[in-house]
């Protein structure tokens, strides 16, 4: 029985990262993602359930569009694996209960949001509008301290993040700072200070390689979204432990 939860688990996650691949494409067009049918972004093409199989449709098609042969982009089942692996283990790390219902939702929003901020430079208020939405209710299912501390994670990682942003004077964007105070909602403020700190520790790391080796320029902008994502992952499942290793090694 846990194996076949945990297959349901992955197809859900496989399923709604390719939601997420509409959605990546189409959010920065301003295009419905709702309404219009699924069609091949290089030729137009409407495609058929059969075309629409997470990862495997890819697999079977070769990469192509069955249409006119368009190349599909490797990032469409990459998210849908990485969405599917999230999942499982939020199910793993938590089981059946409304705390994963929101670790999902968050987890899921992360991965949209860094893929969209990667190609087009934007973090989209409608993905972090409709976590929220979405998450409020879980959250207080889950516990009455979670939505509190969330409550406050929430203001004080987007006043922070305003801050830095004032002070940088462009070199943070209004939807990294929108991104912080959500990701304080959904892991409290102890998390998202973990969160935080990881992300400012990886985009300086990950930036000093990238000038080393000439890959990006000084002037070169680097978009700060995916690196929020990543220390927001890393803090969901890790940040208890990180606290309690620093507070063990500080003698606190």
């Amino acid at each position: 029985m846990a194996h076949m939860e945990g297959i349901i688990v992955l197809l859900l996650g496989a399923v709604i990262g390719s939601f997420f691949n509409v959605c990546i494409y189409r959010l920065p067009r301003k295009e419905s993602v709702a309404y219009k049918p699924s069609h091949c972004p290089g030729c137009g093409s409407k495609l058929g359930v059969a075309d629409l199989v997470p990862v495997l449709s890819y697999l079977f098609l070769r990469g192509r569009c069955r249409h006119q042969g368009c190349e599909i982009s490797p990032r469409y089942p990459l998210v849908e694996i990485i969405t599917a692996l999230l999942f499982l283990a939020a199910y793993i790390n938590w089981g059946v209960s409304w705390h994963t219902a929101s670790m999902w939702v968050f987890l899921a929003m992360l991965v949209l949001v860094s893929v969209i901020d990667i190609y087009h430079r934007i973090i989209p208020d409608e993905a972090l509008l409709a976590a929220t939405i979405i998450g409020l209710p879980l959250l207080f299912l889950a516990s009455l301290d979670y939505l509190i501390s969330g409550v406050i994670g929430f203001f004080a990682a987007g006043l922070l993040l305003l801050v830095i942003a004032a002070v940088s004077r462009g070199g943070m964007g209004g939807g990294d700072v929108k991104l912080s105070a959500v990701m304080g909602l959904f892991l409290g403020w102890q998390g998202v200070a973990v969160a935080l700190f990881l992300s400012f520790l990886a985009g300086g790391v990950i930036s000093i390689l990238l000038l080393a080796t000439k890959i990006k320029g000084r002037k070169d902008a680097v978009p700060f979204g995916p690196y929020l994502a990543l220390g927001g992952i890393i803090a969901a499942f890790y940040a208890e432990r990180i606290i309690a290793w620093y507070m063990g090694l500080s003698g606190l």
